[in-house]
């Protein structure tokens, strides 16, 4: 069975990528990558702190990042698969 996945709009300014972004576009198929790389990461990264129970604010905002940058990486390399280039007419 294919995954098939819904189609981002091509785009030529940053502006529409960050549109695009926002509202979601990327979202079906880049989430599913961060749970399992932010999961991956915080179990390498900071299980024996939170096993410890000595997670606080820090550790919490690692854990964060650690879902947030693979989401923001592969929602960028989407959006540029995606790109294109402007006229030069304008």
């Amino acid at each position: 069975m294919a995954l098939t996945l819904p189609p981002l709009e091509p785009w030529a300014r940053p502006r529409d990528a960050f549109r695009q972004l926002l509202a979601g576009a990327t979202a079906r198929m880049c989430l599913p990558v961060a749970l399992v790389v932010g999961t991956l990461l915080s179990l390498v990264n900071q299980s024996d702190v939170v096993v410890a129970g000595m997670a606080d604010g820090v550790v919490a905002a690692k854990v964060a990042a650690n879902y947030a940058i693979p989401f923001l990486t592969s929602s960028v390399g989407a959006l540029l698969a995606v790109r294109t280039r402007g006229t030069s007419d304008g």
